[in-house]
């Protein structure tokens, strides 16, 4: 279904007083919980953009409604923690751009007229959905004056709803029109001069021959240098730029004590699915029998293709007899019971049709189903449209009018259907008739008249019932691993008890401890590789640096974690940029020994000697580095300077992966290919532009943005 269309179908004042009740309980929830300022003064500020706020209540009206709509999306499944994450952090980057991008509008009189709105829906290059929807599939051409129609009737709609979508979908245009023009002005803001461009190809112009020893740093063992705290936050201190954080962020090391099916969890729900076998395959009623045995998936009553079918040992289920039972056989962590219903030799494999929908029900944003119309009402109606396509009335007009189908502004059509895809009486019947074929269907959507355009492919289908157990930790498995986990939580006081305890108790037994950096307070996990859990990451941001967590069950582990950094917003701190400025300065010490090792270089044989490393050359050497040599800009710098050329240059080199000892033979130059000036130019300033990032990644360099998302979510 559309957004539009669906919004439309809510269920009017039902749903109205539903989100009315919802509002409320977020409200009241937040007094209690000291969110809101109602009775307690705290803040309902999600955040702040250049002094502007975000507030908690409109951000989650949006957050909400992209919500609903992702899970539409999903066909109801509902969203899962890092999901939801994703989404709220999706749905702030919206907002944060949306303010900072008009406070430069603003300041630079960027505005769209309604003018320039007519030509963005109605030109010659229209947006992307509406040209899908308006394009005639005979002449390729777009139709914009039933586009005009169709925004006509949603600008004129009863609906309140209706009327917010399409402000909201022409704000996006209008929004979308801006970002080009500001950008457009920084594209033209940045030049490159004639000369630097000849420069530079006067510089690419040059090779270089060149002998040299190279020792690399590896030839120095990592003990033969340590660096020291106090060095490291000297480093950081000079190269704070490199160093800044705009948040918060925590380090911490974590065991995971295994909590997933033991064999004897699997073996007992294995002996579960063998007892129900024999009334699994006795039962007339699937659908009671797969609720009453708690199976995880539902009965689909159609039938599906072999091509389409994924379940393993699918050859093994549909080569068995009708009403066959295989099985138990584990699938996806589940043991199944699949059971033949029925086979058909030929279906299509794939069917296009196109349909009216008259619906008597649709879900709103509570996932609850709401009457629309009453049954007798929708079969009337859908009665009466087929009598009138009988006569000869226009399936396109009467789909545009009365269909409540997402379809409806394409024809209501529904091209590449495979089965399965369709609920089992829609499915059945657009597979089972014949092209050309035209009837009504009821669903519990409602009354559906259907056509079928064409279909392709001839294949085998087969209706088959399946029950589904997954394989779970029983409560003695549960409680044991729990215990486990507590004890050494409980026997872990601090940051130093915790580690003297796992080298004790857990590293014999073959467990291992983990770490965690750069966890942020709206991760959804602190690592990528682990199962979303929010309440883990919020229980790490109110802990100290030294702090032990009772267990967490994240997934099929419990995990107990030890925070071990704290870095504030700001510069990050020592433990946090150590791998990084550690490598660093080890390479530098390194240099160092081996630069007094070396000491004045006269002749590369006798460096070569004395570090026991050969002489080699590189033919080809130009300003962007040379085959097999990679990009050692001080190396390079030293072959192109006019002193060195045909001499040995007297100092050794620190260079990015080692010290070089360097003799420069020759240096001579290529000829420049006739290259377009203006052209090269050009490419040099869209360089520019991406090395600075697209306009919204410049406006957030300089902005000033509070996030305090994680004391709400």
């Amino acid at each position: 279904m559309s957004v539009i269309q669906t919004i439309r179908d809510k269920g009017g004042l039902i749903s109205a007083i539903l989100i009315a009740i919802a509002l409320l309980g977020f409200i009241l929830m937040d007094a209690f919980t000291g969110r809101s300022n109602i009775f307690g003064g705290s803040s309902t500020t999600l955040g702040t953009v250049n002094g502007k706020k975000i507030d908690y209540i409109d951000f989650n009206k949006k957050y909400t409604a992209e919500s609903d709509y992702r899970q539409q999306q999903q066909q109801g499944y509902p969203l899962d923690d890092r999901s939801r994450q994703q989404l709220n952090e999706s749905v702030w980057n919206q907002e944060v751009i949306r303010i900072l991008a008009a406070e430069e509008f603003d300041k630079l009189g960027i505005s769209v007229g309604k003018n320039e709105v007519n030509d963005i829906l109605f030109g010659n290059n229209p947006p992307q959905d509406m040209k899908q929807r308006f394009t005639d599939p005979k002449t390729n051409q777009y139709d914009a004056n039933q586009a005009k129609q169709f925004l006509a009737q949603w600008k004129h709609s009863k609906s309140e709803s209706d009327r917010q979508q399409l402000n909201a979908y022409v704000t996006s245009l209008e929004f979308n029109r801006m970002m080009e023009k500001y950008a457009s002005l920084l594209s033209s803001s940045v030049n490159v001069p004639k000369w630097f461009v000849e420069k530079q190809n006067t510089d690419n112009s040059q090779i270089a021959r060149i002998s040299y020893v190279k020792i690399p740093y590896t030839t120095v063992p990592d003990s033969a240098v340590k660096v020291t705290d106090a060095e490291i936050a000297e480093y950081i201190s000079k190269h704070k730029e490199d160093f800044k954080q705009d948040q918060e962020t925590r380090g911490v090391e974590y065991v995971l004590f295994n909590a997933g099916p033991s064999h004897a969890d699997s073996i007992d729900i294995k002996d579960k699915m063998e007892s129900m076998k024999q009334e699994f395959k006795e039962t007339n009623d699937i659908k009671t029998f797969l609720v009453k045995s708690g199976s995880e998936i539902q009965y689909y009553d159609g039938f599906i293709s072999a091509k389409a079918i994924q379940q393993a040992n699918k050859d093994s289920i549909i080569n068995n007899p009708v009403g066959s039972i295989y099985g138990p056989y584990i699938d996806n962590g589940a043991f199944v019971l699949s059971r033949k219903i029925a086979e058909k030799q030929q279906w299509p494999d794939t069917v296009k049709i196109r349909h009216i929908l008259i619906a008597t029900q649709q879900q709103n944003q509570q996932g609850q189903w709401v009457p629309v119309r009453e049954d007798s009402t929708a079969k009337k109606l859908v009665d009466s449209i087929e009598t009138a396509i009988k006569g000869g009335a226009s399936f396109d007009t009467l789909v545009l009018k009365y269909s409540d189908d997402g379809t409806k502004d394409k024809g209501g059509i529904y091209d590449n259907v495979s089965t399965g895809r369709m609920v089992p009486t829609f499915n059945d019947f657009i597979f089972d008739h014949k092209t050309g074929d035209k009837g009504v269907v009821k669903t519990e959507f409602g009354y559906h008249y259907i056509e079928i355009l064409s279909q392709k492919g001839n294949v085998p289908a087969y209706k088959i019932a399946y029950v589904t157990k997954a394989i779970f930790p029983g409560s003695a498995t549960d409680d044991s691993v729990s215990n486990v986990a507590s004890q050494f939580a409980g026997d872990s006081k601090d940051q130093k008890a915790y580690d003297d305890n796992f080298e004790k108790t857990l590293k014999p037994k073959g467990l291992n401890k983990l770490l965690a950096n750069d966890i942020k307070a709206n991760d959804a996990s602190i690592n990528q590789a682990l199962p979303a859990s929010r309440q883990l990451v919020k229980a790490i941001f109110n802990a100290k640096r030294g702090d032990v967590l009772q267990p967490y069950r994240v997934g099929d582990n419990y995990i107990v974690v030890t925070v071990t950094d704290v870095s504030e917003a700001g510069t990050q701190s020592v433990a946090k940029a150590r791998p990084l400025v550690e490598t660093v300065l080890s390479k530098k010490k390194k240099a160092q020994q081996l630069l007094q090792k070396i000491g004045k270089v006269s002749t590369l044989e006798a460096v070569s000697a004395a570090v026991n490393q050969p002489v080699q050359t590189v033919d080809s050497l130009r300003m962007t580095g040379g085959n097999n040599f990679g990009y050692e800009p001080r190396v390079i710098g030293a072959a192109f300077s006019q002193a060195n050329n045909g001499k040995v240059v007297p100092e050794a080199i620190e260079g990015s992966e080692g010290v070089f000892a360097v003799k420069v033979d020759n240096v001579s130059a290529t000829s420049v290919g006739n290259a377009n000036i203006d052209d090269q130019r050009k490419q040099l300033a869209q360089g520019i532009l991406q090395r600075q990032g697209y306009p919204t990644q410049i406006l957030l360099k300089t902005a000033s943005i509070k996030d305090y998302r994680s004391k709400f979510f």
